[in-house]
C-alpha cells in the first residue's frame, strides 16, 4: 500500500508539473489581457516542434552532449519572441474592445491556422528527440524506476513558477503590469506604454507555452494534433484554480495531477471522467475557482 501511495504521489507530481508549465502562460495572458487564448495549444505544439528540430540539429554535431538541454529554453524563447508579438499586435490588439466571443473565435481560427502551418513546415510524420530524456539515466523511487528527466521537469516547473511570481510582484516592470491590469486608462495617463506591456505579457505567456511543449518533446513523439488535448487540460487547470490567478494555476495543476494519478492506478477507466467531474463540482460550489477572487482583474 505504501509503495502504491509513493507511486501515485510521484506520478501526480510529475503530471502536475507538466500541466503547470502549460497552464501558467494561459493564466498569465488571461490575468493581464483578459483573453481566453485557444491558440495557446498551438504555441505549445510549436515549442515541441522547435525543440525537436533544435535537438536533432544539435545531435548531428560533435558538441558537448549535455548542451542539448540548452536547446529546450532556446526553442521556447524562439517561439515567444517570434510568434508572441506577431499574434498580439497583428490579431489580439483588434479584439480587446470586442466581446469575449470574438476573442474566442479569433484565437480558435488562429489555432486551426497554426495546426496546418506545423504540418506544412514539419510534415505529418512523428518527430523523435529522445536524447535529453535518456541522457541523464534513471532513478529508483521505491520499486519504480523513473528517468531523471521527469524530476528535472518538476524542478523546472518550481523554478519557473517562482521566477514568474517574483517578476510580477517584485520587479518594476511586473508592478507596472499589475497597475495596467487594475486601470489601463489611468496607466496610460501616467505615461505607461500599455501596448508595449501587452506585447511583453503576451510574449511571456507564449514563451511559457513553448517551454511546456519543449520540455514535452523529449518524452513523446511530436506529431500533428498534439496541441488540441493540451489546451483542454490547460483550461481545466485554470478554471479549477481561478482564471488569471498564478497560485490558482499551481493549485489546479496539483489537484488534477494527483487526482489523475490516483485514478490511473486505482480506477483507470475513469481517468478523464473524474477530472471533469471535479471541475464541474468546483464550478458549482465556487464559480470563480478555488483561488479565484472577486476583483475585476488580479494576478
Amino acid at each position: 500500500m505504501l509503495d502504491t501511495l509513493v507511486v501515485i504521489g510521484t506520478d501526480g507530481l510529475i503530471y502536475a508539473a507538466w500541466l503547470f508549465l502549460i497552464a501558467l502562460g494561459l493564466s498569465l495572458i488571461y490575468g493581464v489581457l483578459r483573453v481566453l487564448n485557444i491558440a495557446h495549444g498551438s504555441f505549445y505544439a510549436l515549442g515541441a516542434y522547435a525543440a525537436a528540430s533544435l535537438i536533432g540539429l544539435y545531435g548531428q554535431r560533435d558538441f558537448w552532449p549535455y548542451g542539448v538541454y540548452l536547446m529546450i529554453p532556446l526553442a521556447a524563447l524562439a517561439v515567444g519572441v517570434v510568434v508572441g508579438p506577431l499574434v498580439e499586435r497583428g490579431i489580439l490588439r483588434w479584439m480587446y474592445p470586442r466581446e469575449p466571443v470574438y476573442q474566442l473565435l479569433a484565437t480558435y481560427a488562429l489555432f486551426l491556422i497554426l495546426e496546418d502551418l506545423t504540418k506544412l513546415i514539419w510534415g505529418v510524420d512523428p518527430i523523435y528527440a529522445y536524447a535529453p530524456y535518456t541522457l541523464l539515466g534513471d532513478v529508483s523511487i521505491g520499486d519504480i524506476t523513473y528517468p531523471w528527466y521527469s524530476l528535472l521537469l518538476i524542478g523546472t516547473a518550481v523554478v519557473v513558477g517562482i521566477l514568474v511570481s517574483v517578476f510580477i510582484r517584485r520587479t518594476r516592470t511586473g508592478r507596472v503590469i499589475v497597475a495596467m491590469i487594475e486601470d489601463p486608462e489611468m496607466s496610460t495617463a501616467l505615461g505607461i506604454n500599455v501596448p508595449r506591456m501587452s506585447v511583453l505579457a503576451f510574449s511571456m505567456g507564449t514563451v511559457l507555452a513553448g517551454l511546456g511543449g519543449a520540455m514535452t518533446a523529449p518524452m513523446i513523439a511530436v506529431m500533428p494534433g498534439m496541441g488540441a488535448e493540451v489546451i483542454v487540460l490547460a483550461f481545466a487547470v485554470i478554471v479549477l484554480g481561478g482564471l488569471g490567478s498564478l497560485e490558482g494555476a499551481a493549485v489546479g495543476a496539483l489537484l488534477i495531477g494527483f487526482l489523475r494519478a490516483a485514478t490511473v492506478h486505482l480506477f483507470p477507466v475513469l481517468e478523464l471522467f473524474v477530472i471533469y467531474l471535479v471541475m464541474a463540482l468546483v464550478l458549482i460550489l465556487r464559480p470563480r475557482g478555488l483561488w479565484g477572487r472577486a476583483e475585476v482583474r488580479r494576478l
